[in-house]
């Protein structure tokens, strides 16, 4: 038996079925053979991407923990900032603080805001310094650890040494990240007062005239007057930060500028990336580590290294330390000298526009 094709034409060609049949049988043992080995190299390409994926992972992983094996050892002779580590240092600190009053008669108290990505240490910061003032490790603005932010509401501390009202507020922020977190335009509401205290982050909502509590005019009293980045240091040194969160960085920096407003970085987590200072903090500015991330780190926010400082923060300590407190102070001073200078320009200014 046979099939004909194309019946009526005179090319049409016989095929005997036998030949069909096994030409079929062929066709479709190939067919499947060829389905079989698809799936079989599309299942080994995907191992094969996968481990090659980490082996990349541990390859990352090995460079970061050989940076901070290098960087625990790497120490100078010199320091490279010089700091009075003594307790008599240390009460003058306290005393100037605790005495501060801001040069600008119109405004009650100097609003200092945190910034950072999550897990930076903006809580433990704000802690820390209360820590200080109080005489005890405190745990003040509450610390969480985690992916994603433990602070989600806007909250300002003010600082009450000694019992009494300090004319300083520190004022915490959800951290951000590359798929969470406050945006742009949420944070520079916030820098330009537009924030009521305790207003929560929330991605899909805009910070706007129709969020309750909104001012709609601030004056000097309800803006921030300093903002203070806060970094790791141990994933500065590592280049851990992302791409995105460092361009993020950049056009918050950029826009806090426009407003005439200073910034500081404040260097967190040292502790990680130079051994001395898990024993010994007055030995950070010897590391050369600590250097090389504050030049690091000035470069991904975009400021000069002189307003980067290094902290260490109070989180797993439960009695003071001398030369901690000492640093956190001196961080703390540079945020009120900043402030200060805000202050000053905006009465320069406000002077030559009554002129």
């Amino acid at each position: 038996m046979s099939f004909t094709f194309g019946a009526g034409s005179s090319n049409c060609v016989s095929i005997p079925s036998t030949t069909s049949s096994t030409s079929s049988t062929s066709t479709t043992s190939t067919s499947l053979f060829n389905l079989g080995m698809s799936d079989s190299s599309t299942e080994k390409e995907t191992k094969e991407t996968k481990k090659t994926q980490e082996f990349k992972h541990r390859a990352e992983r090995r460079q970061v923990h050989g940076i901070l094996e290098n960087s625990f050892l790497s120490k100078l002779q010199t320091p490279w900032r010089r700091v009075e580590w003594t307790e008599e240092e240390r009460s003058a600190l306290v005393q100037r603080l605790s005495s501060y009053a801001p040069c600008c008669p119109d405004v009650g108290r100097a609003r200092v805001l945190l910034l950072g990505p999550v897990g930076s240490g903006k809580s433990s910061f704000i802690s820390s310094v209360d820590s200080v003032f109080e005489g005890r490790v405190t745990n003040r603005a509450m610390v969480g650890q985690g992916q994603s932010s433990f602070t989600q509401k806007l909250q300002s501390f003010p600082l009450c040494p000694s019992k009494r009202t300090c004319a300083l507020e520190l004022w915490d922020s959800m951290g951000f990240g590359d798929c969470s977190g406050p945006n742009l335009q949420q944070l520079l509401s916030v820098v330009k007062g537009h924030a009521p205290e305790g207003y929560e982050f929330r991605a899909e909502q805009a910070l706007s005239s129709d969020t309750e509590g909104y001012i709609k005019r601030p004056g000097l009293r309800e803006q921030m007057h300093c903002v203070a980045f806060v970094l790791d240091a141990s994933k500065v040194l590592t280049s851990s930060y992302s791409k995105g969160t460092g361009v993020f960085l950049r056009q918050l920096r950029r826009h806090v500028s426009d407003l005439g407003i200073h910034q500081v970085v404040l260097l967190t987590h040292i502790d990680k990336i130079f051994k001395e200072t898990q024993n010994d903090t007055s030995e950070v500015y010897k590391s050369v580590a600590v250097r090389e991330t504050m030049y690091k780190a000035a470069e991904l926010v975009g400021m000069s290294p002189s307003s980067v400082v290094p902290v260490r923060n109070y989180w797993c300590e439960l009695e003071l330390d001398l030369s901690s407190d000492i640093l956190l102070l001196r961080a703390l001073e540079l945020l009120l000298q900043y402030t200060d200078l805000y202050y000053r320009e905006q009465q320069r200014a406000t002077s030559k526009h009554d002129l």
